[in-house]
């Protein structure tokens, strides 16, 4: 229980509503969470993997229907449409709250009401923001566990404090026609039925830490944002810290846990986190970031030990597998992780490759942060870190340079800002879709997209130790469809270049959409790029340019008076050099 008395209050209410047969609030112990594993095992939603090879590891079978986010399906509900925008989907509040209310009727008869206190960041860190969520799903309680800094200190703080985000969840019949996740910004409050997909149920998530957080954020003066965070330590110990925008997918997880190629002996590169970045301009100038979360809910296809080796590490212990597939000795497999062939899809069926993928493309595994090779104490420091670089990166393959840095702040903002990338398996839209995805937050901005340029433009100015702002791209393919950078551990050597830029140790050839690498600036030894090829990557097609930042205008007219006119000027003033280029 709690001395809180509009927790209690609320708490009171949610129960009279979904009539619970019980009422248990979360201590966060490691007890508790070894507890609720064992009770999903013995009701069939957990099954106990190789105790051999995955001690405490566990394998959850989702719903079929109910394997990704729902963006059709995800409102922002504010009291005029215009402050949700055209990047949301919008309902009122009251015709959402009546929606929601007559979902939740009864819905919790025959289940236990879990009441989940949990702090986004470190618990004494005051960029940190508490919210309680209450769920009638056991898996979701193991995951927010691992996920968040769930539990008494949560609860401790939140006393303390006053406020917290309320977020209402339950899984109700898994009726996709009943499937609803309703954000209230103007009131702090989250609500999500019929779904217990990580996403759409685990509503420290995307739902607060991204969607009311970046409301909360606008209003607070700070940004919240789809963002990995990186360290980049040099052999003589400095470190720079780098925070990166990429939509799913888009190897974010790969880059935040990079090891650097052989030839960047004495390099290292630490985690802070792979998903989700909030950043304040500190008393000092620079811009101070933490993880919000604590755990990683990443997408297995994919992971292996080419490709990401640190967090093939982390998964043999303490870990939570949602839709993988299973080899004959109970291990979990996926697509890309090695030559076995499964014995059971992840559907629970008999491996077949004609029924399709034997794990789901977007299965997932959640582990603590702290279980990764890589990972950083600096994590759960409270000032957070000082952000060097900030980087935006999409998946396209033409047009876009492997690295460009951006002329100043503004024209960061419209780097960000008119990012486009692939759709991928982490939403239910057809996969391969070019789309523009600002900032990488379509899916995850909680307001009008037109004000979120508009705030993030509000921080030129205010300090000359604002982060530098690039642009990147791994998945520049040639004419017969390859891709053309290795990508990768490989990925450390643009990150070195833009090191050297933030040091001002290298100089750049600047071309009207950014500054880029001049040659032999790029490090490319012990790697074999033809000179042609690199040439092809580092290339500005002007011609094309100019009709891609034609698009980006149209693009951002899209979104009407919101548009602040600072990021049409430098639209144009991007467009007017690239006319007389």
């Amino acid at each position: 229980m709690t001395t809180h008395r509009a927790l209690k209050d609320w708490i009171g209410k949610v129960a009279e509503l979904t009539q619970p047969d019980d009422i248990y609030w979360c201590n966060g112990s490691v007890e508790e969470y070894d507890a609720m594993a064992e009770k999903l095992e013995a009701e069939g939603g957990f099954s106990r993997l190789n105790p051999e090879t995955h001690p405490n590891c566990w394998l959850h079978r989702s719903d079929p229907t109910d394997v990704a986010r729902v963006e059709h399906l995800t409102f922002v509900c504010t009291s005029k449409q215009e402050d949700a925008g055209p990047n949301n989907n919008w309902m009122t509040p009251g015709k959402a709250r009546a929606k929601m209310e007559s979902l939740y009727k009864g819905c919790m008869k025959g289940r236990t009401l879990y009441v989940i206190p949990y702090c986004m960041g470190p618990i004494d860190s005051p960029l940190s923001r508490c919210g309680v969520e209450v769920t009638d799903s056991t898996y979701v309680v193991c995951n927010m566990k691992l996920m968040t800094r769930m539990g008494k200190q949560a609860l401790q703080r939140i006393e303390r404090e006053g406020s917290f985000i309320k977020g209402l969840h339950s899984v109700g019949d898994l009726n996709p026609d009943r499937r609803f996740i309703m954000h209230f910004p103007e009131d702090l409050e989250i609500q999500s039925f019929g779904s217990g997909y990580g996403g759409n149920a685990l509503l420290g998530k995307k739902c607060h830490a991204l969607r009311i957080a970046s409301y909360q954020a606008r209003s607070e003066g700070w940004l919240a944002e789809h963002m990995l965070i990186l360290g980049v330590e040099s052999p003589e110990g400095k470190i720079h810290y780098i925070a990166g925008a990429f939509p799913s997918a888009c190897g974010k997880t790969n880059l935040a846990m990079l090891i650097p190629p052989q030839i960047y002996k004495g390099w290292k590169i630490w985690t802070i986190g792979d998903d989700i970045c909030w950043m304040r301009v500190g008393e000092d100038g620079r811009m101070w970031a933490i993880n919000p979360e604590s755990g990683f809910f990443g997408v297995a296809p994919g992971t292996a030990a080419n490709t990401n080796p640190n967090a093939l590490a982390m998964l043999d212990h303490d870990a939570i597998f949602t839709n993988v597939a299973v080899t004959e000795d109970n291990q979990p497999w996926w697509e890309g992780l090695d030559d076995r062939v499964p014995a059971t899809d992840w559907k629970g069926n008999p491996y077949n490759p004609e029924n399709g993928p034997a794990a789901h493309p977007n299965s997932r595994f959640t582990v603590h942060m702290s279980q990764c090779p890589s990972y950083s104490d600096k994590a759960e420091a409270p000032a957070g870190v000082p952000i060097s670089a900030i980087v935006f990166g999409g998946r396209r393959e033409r047009l876009v340079p492997l690295v460009m840095e951006s002329h100043s702040w503004r024209h960061g903002v419209l780097m960000g800002a008119s990012m486009a990338s692939e759709t991928t398996a982490a939403n239910i839209d057809e996969v391969g879709v070019v789309r523009r995805d600002p900032m990488a937050m379509k899916p995850f901005c909680g307001y009008n997209f037109g004000d979120y340029w508009k705030h993030w433009m509000s921080f030129d100015g205010v300090s000359d130790k604002l982060p530098e702002i690039f642009h990147v791209n791994w998945f520049r393919k040639d004419a017969n469809g390859k891709f053309m950078w290795p990508g990768f551990g490989e990925n450390m050597r643009v990150l070195d270049w833009i090191i050297k830029r933030c040091e001002g140790k290298v100089g750049s050839l600047d071309t009207p959409i950014g500054n880029l690498p001049l040659p032999g600036d790029l490090n490319l030894e012990g790697i074999t790029v033809p000179a042609a090829t690199m040439e092809a990557l580092l290339e500005v097609d002007t011609a094309a340019w100019r009709e891609e930042i034609s698009e980006i205008g149209k693009y951002l007219d899209s979104f009407g008076a919101r548009t602040p006119e600072s990021i049409k000027a430098e639209q144009k003033r991007v467009s007017e050099a690239l006319t007389r280029a």
